[in-house]
């Protein structure tokens, strides 16, 4: 078959790479060809890797997503928007259950939760959560799970869960 004037490339070049990302260079390109490849490799990583996050959570005294928490700053919504964001690695990808116990004043992070259960390294410690007061206490169960790619909350609801 052949490829009359199509521009292929010569070759993939691996710029960076860490633990939780990668940045690789192919070229040359066809003008629009970028994109095209970027989406699709773009959607068969996200589809395809396994990994592990928060998929619930459960505060003390809290009924609903739309609540607020005596002593704390952030309100619900915010705090579980920010719990999405922690990024986990195991040697053992399996289901898991932490238990935090915060007092204030201070600032509640991700290196708080890595703390709480040694099965579980937190990778970016860093992920402000919440800001407590100096009479804030607040209790929270996590559950972390594992899976790849996209699952809508509700497969993820389970029968004993409060909410």
């Amino acid at each position: 078959m052949s490829n009359q004037g199509l521009q292929m490339p010569e070759g993939v070049q691996v710029d960076e790479d860490s633990d939780s990302e990668g940045q690789f260079v192919m070229g040359p390109l066809e003008r629009g060809y970028g994109v095209t490849i970027g989406n699709a490799l773009r959607r068969v990583l996200l589809s395809s890797l396994r990994g592990l996050a928060i998929t619930a959570v459960k505060i003390d005294g809290v009924q609903h997503e739309f609540s607020t928490i005596s002593g704390v700053t952030e309100d619900v919504s915010d705090i579980i928007l920010n719990l999405k964001e922690v990024r986990f690695k195991a040697d053992e990808m399996r289901e898991g259950h932490l238990h935090l116990n915060l007092e204030g004043p201070g600032s509640w992070t991700a290196e708080d939760i890595d703390e709480a259960g040694a099965e579980y390294e937190v990778l970016n410690p860093d992920q402000h959560i919440a800001t407590l007061a100096e009479d804030a206490v607040v209790n929270v169960d996590l559950r972390v799970g594992y899976g790849r790619g996209y699952i809508p909350s509700e497969e993820n609801k389970r029968e004993d869960d409060p909410i």
